[in-house]
């Protein structure tokens, strides 16, 4: 390559909010669910004489992202209509914004936001075989937030760390599941390469529905702009897509401008000031707003969590419920935490994920009861695990269970030395070995003294008593 290029990556991304109702009617928002056009009205289908009427939930959760990323919101907003014909678009035309968003500016990720703002998202077409298209209108009318981002990012891999945090980020909110596997959110980038400051021609790649999709598909345009470049072909500015199989972008169609949609204000809603509403208040999203990822990252590094396991903890919104909980209690120390961590990050998500469709009963109260009794000795790591797997999905007191099933950890010496007094007895050859030399053979008696404890003895006084009867033994 003859020449050194400059990339410019601009993205837009889409999510689908997650409310009870549809954007501007009261039909269900669950387009995954259910029969075809089983959750449609004369609004979302526009039918003549019918008239929207904005979410109210919709907004307020997008004023709530906006105060997580620092954005500015607008104290007046408005929807515009977005004219375009297309078969999943009922109206032909998409109510949208335009001029007056909801946010401008913020930042996540190190990335700079120009503006959030929210429309409806359209109906799903499905192409079947024999050349037959079908429409879905369970989706339109589906509350959905756009963002879009300044030109600052000239990498994939800048790219795809900004939308697996933006994902974090919406989940993290509650205000969207972000699934990208199941169009919950989608990722388009705008990509341009120059041989100086001045920003290229743009092309806009479509049909990104995963995180490596995202890299993979940014890594190719840039690729093949600079390679038309060098071979002296003039880019045009077009709407290309991403095909999974051959792992490369295609022609859809040019590159629409705003002019080509022709944006007016719907005159069928009404301007909307966010200061008058106190449901769209500083105040009242201040209440509601959850511990951010950035704040939980340091807070979990100041304990001593290594980062693998933070962005573990962080990623699993219901696992790291119970940690989170853990954090909030002042008498818990950071080695306590550190064990509970583990314990998550290991026995309970295995368990999770052999029982995918069940749902977590455990309470916070409950797992801190659990890791109380393991700092306190009481039952050990092993019976632990055991009642955090069965206590998951049939919240219980751990303390309770593991009194009636005689689970408690023995600091008895009197017992202890009952058991290891037969263990003795019965293992004869192994204590030779012992007195021979060999001390791994401890270690088999001490498993043997957790067997015939049902795993309540205490291992480390168990080991100290063991040893302090062998020397006995040897003097007798």
């Amino acid at each position: 390559m003859s020449q050194t290029y400059k990339t410019t990556i601009g993205l837009e991304v889409h999510a689908e909010l997650h409310t009870k109702s549809k954007m501007f009617c009261g039909c269900k928002n669950d387009p995954h669910e259910g029969e075809p056009n089983a959750y449609t009205c004369p609004v979302c289908l526009a039918h003549p004489g019918s008239l929207p009427v904005p979410n109210e939930e919709a907004i307020a959760k997008v004023l709530l992202f906006g105060q997580a990323v620092g954005a500015k919101r607008a104290n007046f907003s408005e929807f515009d209509r977005k004219n375009y014909f297309y078969p999943d678009i009922p109206k032909a035309y998409q109510i949208s914004q335009y001029a007056f968003p909801f946010l401008t500016g913020g930042s996540l990720c190190g990335v700079e936001l120009t503006r959030v703002h929210l429309e409806e998202d359209t109906a799903r077409s499905q192409h079947e075989h024999d050349g037959v298209s079908l429409v879905d209108f369970n989706r339109a009318g589906v509350p959905l937030m756009e963002l879009v981002t300044e030109p600052v990012i000239h990498d994939a891999e800048t790219a795809g760390r900004f939308a697996r945090e933006l994902q974090l980020l919406l989940k993290t909110l509650g205000i969207s599941n972000a699934q990208m596997e199941r169009g919950e959110m989608r990722v388009e980038a705008n990509i341009s390469v120059s041989k100086d400051e001045n920003l290229g021609t743009k092309v806009e790649v479509k049909n990104l529905n995963s995180f490596r999709s995202v890299e993979s598909a940014i890594a190719f345009e840039v690729a093949r702009q600079i390679a038309d470049l060098e071979a002296g072909k003039a880019i045009n500015q077009e709407t290309r897509g991403w095909d999974e199989v051959k792992l490369r972008t295609y022609t859809q169609r040019t590159k629409e401008t705003a002019k080509d949609y022709r944006y007016f204000p719907d005159p069928d809603i009404p301007k909307i000031i966010t200061s008058e509403n106190p449901y769209f208040s500083e105040s009242r999203l201040s209440e509601i707003m959850p511990e951010l990822p950035s704040n939980k990252r340091e807070k979990y590094a100041n304990i001593g969590l290594p980062s693998k396991q933070i962005e573990l903890l962080i990623s699993l919104k219901e696992i790291d419920a119970y940690f989170s909980y853990l954090t909030s209690i002042p008498a818990v120390g950071s080695e306590v935490l550190k064990n509970a961590a583990n314990y998550l990050t290991s026995d309970a998500l295995a368990e999770m994920s052999a029982r995918p469709e069940e749902k977590l009963q455990l309470s916070g109260e409950h797992f801190a009861e659990l890791m109380e009794m393991v700092s306190d000795n009481r039952v050990n790591s092993r019976v632990a695990k055991d009642l955090l797997k069965e206590l998951l999905f049939a919240d219980a007191s751990p303390l309770k269970i593991a009194s009636e099933r005689g689970l408690l950890q023995s600091s008895d010496p009197s017992a202890l030395l009952e058991i290891i007094d037969s263990i003795l007895v019965e293992n004869e050859a192994v204590v030779a070995e012992y007195y021979a030399g060999k001390e791994a053979s401890i270690q088999f008696m001490i498993g043997q003294g957790m067997k015939k404890s049902r795993g309540t003895a205490n291992p480390a006084l168990l080991q100290e008593l063991l040893k302090q009867r062998l020397e006995e033994a040897r003097k007798a």
